[in-house]
């Protein structure tokens, strides 16, 4: 059996995880209270709205995630699964949101690596204090020093916010494999049926239901 070159690589958004576990659990609060103990319409308005709600909270928390394998790139987003071949892929853009460009020219937003900009300037703070630091501690040329140890020159990186850390290693994968034989094909995507059809079918029930009065 042959060992894989690039070991698969999942990456998903911590807080979107929590966040979405959360809301789930008001919603389903909220929802089975309504429907145990509600009167005339508001059972079946309560049934309607977690028709509703429940698959977009898990499409825009628990269902974004993005594979990185040997040979592609699949991002799973709310409503589409987009399955890129390293040899499509043009460039991994960041700017106010994380971005994958193959090279026809489309564009695909990364749902699951989402941008901080708050975490960025946390991350710049950091690295001018680290340099300030490094300035005040410089001892000759042998390095820096640090509560009385001393650490090689170039030893530490720069910092950098965790998701531009994750958009790096994309970067470098993409840069290792774009090349390969086995990395290229075509790109695909596939809308996820299985979330759109049920919010689609709670948004009618509860037009409808409101329209009835």
């Amino acid at each position: 059996m042959t060992t894989p070159l690039v070991k698969d690589r999942i990456y998903r958004s911590p807080q979107a995880l929590i966040g979405g576990v959360l809301l789930l659990a008001i919603v389903g609060w909220l929802g089975i209270d309504a429907l145990l103990r509600g009167h005339g319409h508001t059972p079946w308005l309560a049934l309607a709205a977690l028709i509703l709600l429940v698959p977009l909270v898990v499409a825009f928390t628990l269902r974004p995630a993005v594979f990185a394998g040997e040979d592609r790139l699949r991002v799973r987003n709310p409503f589409r699964v987009i399955t890129l071949p390293w040899g499509e892929i043009a460039a991994l853009r960041s700017g106010y949101s994380n971005e994958v460009i193959v090279k026809s020219g489309a564009k695909y937003q990364l749902w699951a690596i989402p941008v901080s900009l708050r975490s960025r300037k946390k991350a710049a703070r950091r690295q001018t204090k680290a340099e300030s630091d490094a300035q005040g501690g410089r001892t000759g040329s042998t390095g820096r020093v640090f509560g009385g140890l001393r650490e090689p020159s170039g030893a530490a990186g720069p910092l950098r916010a965790e998701t531009d850390k994750i958009m790096d290693d994309l970067r470098q994968l993409l840069e290792q494999r774009g090349e390969a034989e086995s990395a290229q094909g075509e790109v695909t995507v596939r809308w996820a049926y299985e979330v759109a059809a049920p919010a689609i079918a709670g948004a009618v029930l509860l037009v409808i239901l409101l329209a009835i009065g």
